[in-house]
């Protein structure tokens, strides 16, 4: 297989892939050949209220991306898709399939968080954080695992957090999340072993992406009372490498983990912080 366009006539589904990580994951499947298929909730579609953060691309956006990826030289299809409605789920499933006639590669990268103790915490706002961060990958994999094992050939790649593995007063409800996302992502890894199916968790400290520089500013504001450039750069600073993560490494590594050479990497949870826990 040609090493420079390996994922050549395999089919990539990415969710949250119109904006920041998704996006640069959306990117580096079609650099490496594949026809790529992105679904992001727009801005135009947006159900959350002032407490949920987080950041919801425009058509013109996805519509940019969608070009962005056919540039590369492959097919692209672009929609709205909301993770939390299993009916939006099933038509970006139908739309691909229809398409292009099946799913090699599943990559979730749609997330919210919030700001909130657990003591101030609404039932509704966790279960929202709950329900794109966990269950919104959850329903995407019931979609897609049975045809990758069918033609047993697959590769899932689920978008954690070190926030799975570090604590935080609060983000009780997106940590909560992403540890279930590490959860889910081995017992799919085990479900798909035999059959050609590999699933990993990639989980990112901060990453420089419009949604994280968001949230950022407003822990900044809210939280620490601090300028947010200021939070931003002295966040930097203390980073072992003195930088935060560029979403094209989280791309790289996405691309990296569908190469024949890595199917046996498998049920693992990558973390790329640049040395940070959180």
């Amino acid at each position: 297989m040609n090493q420079e366009k390996y994922l050549k006539n395999r089919v990539a589904l990415v969710t949250g892939g119109a904006s920041g990580m998704g996006k640069a994951i959306a990117l580096a499947f079609a650099q490496a050949g594949a026809n790529v298929v992105i679904g992001s909730l727009l801005a135009s579609n947006n159900s959350s209220k002032p407490e949920e953060l987080v950041y919801l691309p425009g058509a013109e956006e996805l519509e940019t991306t969608k070009k962005e990826i056919e540039e590369l030289g492959v097919r692209a299809i672009a929609t709205n898709l909301d993770v939390c409605s299993m009916e939006s789920v099933q038509a970006f499933y139908d739309v691909t399939i229809k398409t292009f006639g099946k799913i090699d590669i599943l990559a979730n990268a749609a997330g919210i968080s919030a700001e909130q103790t657990i003591c101030g915490h609404s039932d509704r706002l966790w279960q929202k954080v709950i329900d794109v961060n966990l269950n919104g990958v959850y329903r995407t994999i019931k979609l897609c695992l049975p045809g990758m094992i069918e033609q047993r050939w697959g590769r899932i790649i689920n978008i954690a957090s070190t926030a799975a593995s570090v604590g935080s007063p609060s983000n009780g409800a997106y940590c909560a999340a992403k540890a279930g996302v590490v959860g889910l992502t081995r017992c799919v890894a085990l479900e798909g072993a035999a059959y050609g199916v590999s699933c990993n968790a990639i989980s990112p400290g901060w990453v420089e992406t419009k949604f994280g520089k968001s949230w950022m500013t407003h822990i900044a504001e809210t939280v620490e009372e601090q300028n947010p450039e200021q939070y931003i750069q002295q966040t930097k600073e203390t980073n072992p490498q003195k930088r935060m993560i560029q979403p094209q490494e989280i791309g790289a590594l996405a691309a990296f983990l569908c190469r024949e050479e890595a199917f046996g990497i498998t049920m693992q949870e990558l973390t790329v912080s640049a040395g940070a826990l959180w």
